[in-house]
């Protein structure tokens, strides 16, 4: 089960034989390998790709791949650079003219005959206490517990706290050198920080990653470093499996640009010929461990080559077992993505498709159009308008290639993702490829290609998904233009989506987190029917009759409030024993007031309170951390900016 939208491999390689493979067209020039691993000094490496077969194409030699990178890289240079004549990586093509689609039922129609309604499961915290998209699956947070310890990442440094008795007491801070914007997993007593390397001034994003032990919580170890060309796409944690999935965009090449002495015709002979010179190196991503050289993170036949435009660049996914860490499983795809979804035993990936209305109003989506700072490693818009999407299945730390499929239309984030059953259901918006509507569409692995199996069309037209909750064999979604439709819609069948039923409210919720079998809390924002904001918003629906959606009670914060819920789920916790929702909403614009609203529900209505907890750009690091196991068992710990202590309940 996921949550809502957000504005988020197999047989042995030695590094001997990646370094021997890289030695065509490759500048890594790695010692002996061997000697590497006999020292303990490098992970060993376990491809995945080998058998590929289909939509994908691997195998190749190191001459064969570095010629057809060098083949697709040419297609995209320009005389300023990568993205062809106008210097920035997006290129439309002109708006289709494909109408309003009659597949589906209608957002607008009845759905007939009902038979047995869905109901809705409720959602909890993991294990480490952070509010997640997907049960059993756990996802990096600044703060992780396991009900006794609690380890807090705050800038660089690494603090641990007895959480076990009486108020949490600070027991260490450790300095995590080289590091940004970073966060943790918590496996048994091994943490994992993950961030951008803030080592080098270079633009393009590199992932840093240390592991510390703390079974020694006063005296925390820094076990090892490594640092890999890519930047990070998404980390899960499935119980002592960590599985990072990293995307290398175009590589950055010398480019010219036209001068006054220096035409087009000139400039762009110039970087053609970059690309022609271009090496393995330039494209494959590569890891760094402190003081060593760099070594290759992939091997040549384990990056799998699509066989359609899905976005040049490198996809890299590594799992390895935090009590073995010097084992690596690897997959490579060749391809640029930013959107990586992990259900209990599959991987999605998916490109980010362009167009007239997902390439530019999406909310979350970034337009990448310019030759700004740091274009070069933005992610590649598919001007088609359409998203392609790979599948790979999960055992154990290894990832295996399953099926490569495409939907016509937006997926904006991992949020609009959801598998069950072996079922892929996505939740799309509207591009040149489709109409002015959303959609939700089901796919399924056949051979090796994902199949549309169903889909719903003409969901919200000319409005914008803003939420998705899934559930086994149901979704909600909430889409806004001024007034909020909430779309129930039944994926029983998974063939033949239909809608059962709606609401149409004013405002919108971008968060929405199910508290039972018929009630679901959105928090989201309040608007008149002129178009103007009341400010943040939680209301309780009733889905008992699915067939007509009920808002049962509601509670307005007032004017310049947001529920940050809808920015990170984090900051969302619901203690399903105390039929209580904790969530944190931030009051004014300039010099904000944070807040820790506490929602109780009691006979199917709220009983509120708030409670000042923080104030400026601190709000936004506010956790409410429930301890589900150890001594304090059933209490809540909140962390903010300058604290950490028990929050009164």
């Amino acid at each position: 089960m996921s949550t809502a939208l957000r504005t988020g491999t197999i047989g042995l390689v030695s590094l001997a034989a990646l370094t021997g493979a890289f030695a065509a067209g490759s500048r890594f020039g790695q010692p002996d390998a061997g000697s590497l691993n006999a020292a303990g000094r490098g992970p060993v490496l376990s491809g995945a790709n080998s058998a590929v077969s289909g939509a994908l194409d691997s195998g190749k030699s190191c001459d064969e791949l570095l010629e057809w990178y060098r083949a697709e890289g040419l297609k995209l240079v320009g005389p300023y650079g990568w993205g062809g004549m106008y210097g920035g990586p997006v290129m439309l093509r002109e708006l289709g003219d494909r109408s309003v689609a009659d597949t589906g039922t209608a957002a607008g129609e009845s759905a007939g005959s009902m038979g047995a309604v869905p109901r809705m499961n409720a959602a909890t915290s993991s294990a480490t206490g952070t509010n997640v998209q997907e049960a059993g699956v756990d996802e990096p947070d600044q703060v992780k517990t396991n009900g006794e310890i609690l380890v807090r990442i705050q800038g660089d440094r690494l603090k641990t706290y007895d959480v076990s008795n009486g108020d949490p007491e600070l027991l260490n801070a450790l300095r995590v050198s080289d590091i940004a914007e970073a966060s943790l997993l918590l496996a048994g007593d091994d943490v994992v920080v993950l961030g951008r390397d803030d080592a080098t001034a270079n633009q393009t994003a590199r992932t840093r990653m240390t592991r510390l032990d703390i079974t020694d919580p006063t005296s925390p170890q820094v076990m090892d470093t490594q640092v890999f060309s890519s930047a990070l796409v998404g980390a899960t944690q499935h119980g002592d499996t960590v599985r990072l999935v990293m995307s290398q965009g175009l590589p950055e090449l010398d480019f010219s640009q036209p001068r006054r002495w220096r035409n087009e015709s000139s400039a762009l002979e110039r970087n053609q010929e970059l690309v022609r010179e271009s090496t393995l190196e330039d494209w494959l991503p590569s890891v760094t461990r402190s003081g060593e050289p760099s070594q290759p993170l992939l091997a040549c036949a384990d990056v799998a080559v699509p066989d359609d435009d899905s976005g040049l660049g490198t996809l890299a996914i590594v799992g390895f077992d935090v009590g073995q860490p010097e084992r690596w499983s690897t997959a490579g795809v060749a391809t640029d993505s930013s959107t990586a979804y992990t259900s209990q035993d599959r991987l999605y990936v998916a490109t980010r498709a362009g167009g007239w209305w997902g390439g530019w109003g999406g909310r979350g989506l970034e337009c990448c159009w310019g030759d700004g700072p740091g274009a070069d490693a933005m992610p590649q818009f598919a001007p088609d308008g359409v998203t392609r999407i790979h599948a790979f299945a999960l055992a154990g730390t290894a990832a295996s290639y399953l099926a490569s499929g495409e939907v016509e239309g937006q997926i904006a984030d991992r949020w609009s993702m959801d598998e069950s059953d072996g079922v892929l259901r996505v939740a799309v918006g509207a591009t040149n490829a489709t109409g002015n509507f959303n959609s939700v569409v089901t796919l399924a692995v056949h051979n090796d290609v994902l199949v549309e199996v169903g889909r719903l069309d003409k969901l919200g037209v000319d409005e914008q998904i803003m939420a998705m909750r899934w559930f086994d064999s149901m979704a909600v979604m909430v889409t806004f233009r001024q007034i909020d439709p909430l779309y129930a819609i039944d994926l029983t069948d998974a063939s033949a989506p239909r809608l059962l039923g709606k609401l149409k409210i004013p405002g919108f919720s971008d968060y929405l987190h199910p508290v039972g079998p018929e009630r679901m809390i959105g928090l989201g924002v309040d608007i008149t029917r002129s178009g103007s904001s009341r400010g943040a918003q939680a209301g309780l629906f009733n889905l008992a009759d699915v067939t007509n959606p009920r808002r049962v009670a509601t509670v307005g914060y007032g004017p310049e409030t947001e529920a940050l819920a809808g920015v990170d789920p984090r900051q969302f916790t619901w203690l399903p024993e105390r039929r209580t929702a904790l969530t944190v909403v931030a009051r004014g614009y300039g010099s904000r007031t944070g807040f820790v609203s506490v929602l109780e529900l009691v006979d199917g209505r709220f009983v509120t309170r708030l409670v000042e907890v923080e104030y400026g750009d601190e709000v936004a690091d506010v956790r409410l951390v429930p301890l589900t196991s150890g001594p304090a068992a059933g209490e809540v710990v909140l962390v903010t900016g300058d604290d950490v202590r028990r929050f009164p309940l």
